[in-house]
């Protein structure tokens, strides 16, 4: 990719990251700083939804090379590229629409990454002038780094051709990434300090921890299932194929390096595959289920915990309910990305449970 294309797709990404950072520095909010995390925050939540959109819409290699389309620094200036290609395959992996979806989600990244920098910069500034603890420029540089990990699995995406375990492992970093912001906005707002009316009950910061790692891994699973196209290898509920337990291939389902709808050895994967990894991800969601449920019962009587358990149920009554509906309805793109998005905003929710659950002294 030529200098020059380069450069006009960092001026894009940064034309874009300037209109958050307005709206922060244009904002009431007395914490300008904080008001920044939390931007950065719903950003990157809005950024995993659009993440599902794009590989939902088959647009993962709208643009097959990576960081540009067609080496250069947008689908408008490789348009010739990309009608040739869609002229070839009318309904193939390159069309006008699908190398648009990819490149919005490449430049949305690339200003969240952006945003980032100027989180850290901000923060060790404030750091260094006032000493605050929860200024401190350590989670802002792990984000950052975190955030070019994510990037890098972001390219792989492209350049491996949409292997399942890169592209689940791309998700993941991206839940991680939404899950430091949250932690990151958690630590500038007041510190809940339990009292005497409202004491933590025993054990649940424990109990908070193994809920999000539950949530955390039934995410994965989900991403797994989204990544290998699983998602209608079981057609009813709660019966797959009209069985309890259908006839499963593990071994190959949950082989993790392999392309694209084959085999470690190369042969095509068969749809015994595909049925595992759906019919592992709908009965794991019944374990995360009652673990939540226990999780809850006991955050609803700690009364700065109530508001979020009632989140979390909700957005579990809701995931219940698109993932469901996602078998009868044969995969609706959205309510597809919805149950995409509503996995992030439990993630969102479980990190917040989990900041608060821990024990802290009154702020000043």
């Amino acid at each position: 990719m030529s200098p020059s294309h380069l450069f006009l797709m960092s001026a894009t990404a940064l034309a874009v990251c300037t209109v958050p950072l307005l709206v922060v520095l244009r904002s009431r909010d007395t914490d300008k700083f904080r008001k920044l995390v939390r931007v950065s925050m719903f950003l990157t939540l809005e950024l995993i939804a659009f993440g599902a959109f794009t590989r939902l819409t088959d647009s993962g290699l709208g643009c097959p090379d990576w960081p540009g389309c067609y080496g250069m620094a947008n689908p408008f200036l490789a348009h010739d590229h990309i009608v040739a290609a869609e002229e070839i395959m009318p309904h193939g992996p390159v069309t006008v629409m699908k190398a648009w979806i990819e490149m919005i989600h490449r430049f949305l990244a690339m200003a969240i990454g952006l945003m980032s920098i100027v989180v850290l910069a901000w923060s060790w500034r404030l750091w260094k002038k006032t000493g605050q603890a929860r200024y401190a420029p350590g989670l802002p540089l792990a984000i950052l780094l975190w955030i070019c990990l994510t990037g890098a699995f972001g390219a792989w995406t492209v350049t491996l051709k949409l292997q399942p375990v890169i592209v689940s492992g791309h998700l993941m970093l991206g839940m991680g990434t939404l899950a430091l912001f949250t932690w990151l906005y958690c630590r500038q707002q007041a510190v809940y300090a339990p009292s005497a009316s409202a004491p933590v009950a025993p054990g649940i910061r424990a109990l908070a921890a193994l809920g999000g790692a539950v949530t955390a891994l039934q995410v994965a699973l989900g991403g797994w299932v989204s990544t290998n196209y699983a998602t209608l290898a079981c057609n009813d509920y709660p019966l797959c194929g009209g069985q309890v337990v259908p006839d499963m291939d593990f071994e190959h389902g949950f082989t993790l390096w392999r392309e694209l709808g084959m085999t470690a050895a190369g042969h095509y994967l068969p749809f015994q595959a595909l049925t595992a990894i759906h019919w592992v991800h709908r009965n794991f969601a019944l374990v995360v289920f009652a673990l939540l449920a226990v999780l809850l019962v006991r955050a609803w009587k700690v009364e700065h915990l109530r508001p979020l358990a009632r989140g979390v149920a909700v957005v579990l009554a809701l995931q219940a309910l698109t993932g469901i509906s996602t078998i009868y309805l044969s995969t609706p793109l959205a309510i597809a990305v919805l149950h995409n998005a509503g996995a992030a905003v439990l993630v969102l929710l479980m990190t917040m449970l989990n900041y608060r659950a821990k024990p802290h002294a009154p702020q000043a």
